[in-house]
């Protein structure tokens, strides 16, 4: 049986990086870290995705274009989708790093607060909505990326997909008001996932400063509110008619 003080004489029988390496990344700060780290990784990855679907509202040649363009990305020094599937593999590495730091974070959250109850209903009732969703928003979001794999890369859900056809694709799957409306409401979830990981990204990184709250807070509210427009506008237009199948 491995007792608290056999891992003590373990870590320290380690030397140079291992003795504190290892330690760090399993503490809460360490964890903050990958959170944070892997939060930002993810977050530029979803603006910038976000910006090439956009160019839908351009056309369906400008989409489908921007789509093949990832395909055969640095092709033919690597394989056509070889770096579209290193980018698949490194996000869900990132994916996976940051839903596992939140979950043990929480878990050791709740372990400390045991069965402390507030002294003050108010201090629950006022703290921030956004930090109180995080984790059931995360789940959220985590089964959004799932039924959106398979909706529009894979097709499976998706009864008139057309692989390479990704501008129609994306109508077929918006006309449908239950994929819109999930869309939507997910993308409120990630708007406020996203708010609240903007505003504590430098304070678990270690480099908060209250005089530059109010650039935090107006940071987090852009990002929040590019992310949910932006992501929102297509489902939207697909439901008002704005955009249709083309020829």
């Amino acid at each position: 049986m491995v007792t608290t003080k056999t891992r003590r004489l373990e870590v320290n029988r380690r030397s140079g990086w291992q003795s504190w390496l290892g330690p760090f990344f399993t503490s809460d700060v360490g964890m903050k870290w990958m959170m944070a780290l892997t939060g930002i990784g993810l977050l530029g990855y979803i603006l910038v995705h976000m910006i090439g679907n956009l160019k839908i509202f351009i056309g369906p040649e400008d989409l489908d274009h921007y789509a093949e363009s990832l395909r055969t990305l640095l092709y033919p020094i690597f394989p056509k989708e070889g770096v579209l599937w290193l980018f698949r593999i490194g996000l869900s590495a990132m994916a996976i790093i940051h839903i596992w730091s939140a979950t043990v974070l929480a878990l050791r959250n709740r372990k400390a607060r045991g069965t402390i109850r507030y002294e003050k209903k108010r201090e629950y009732a006022a703290a921030n909505y956004a930090s109180r969703t995080m984790l059931w928003g995360g789940v959220l979001i985590a089964l959004f990326v799932i039924y959106h794999l398979a909706d529009l890369t894979i097709g499976s859900v998706n009864p008139d997909y057309v692989a390479g056809d990704v501008y129609n694709n994306v109508v077929y799957s918006f006309e449908r008001w239950p994929v819109a409306l999930f869309y939507v409401v997910t993308m409120f979830f990630l708007a406020l996932h996203i708010y609240h990981g903007a505003w504590s990204l430098f304070q678990s990184l270690g480099m908060a400063n209250p005089r530059y709250d109010v650039w935090r807070r107006w940071l987090a509210v852009a990002l929040a509110l590019a992310i949910l427009i932006g992501n929102s506008s297509i489902p939207i237009a697909v439901q008002l008619g704005i955009l249709t199948v083309s020829g």
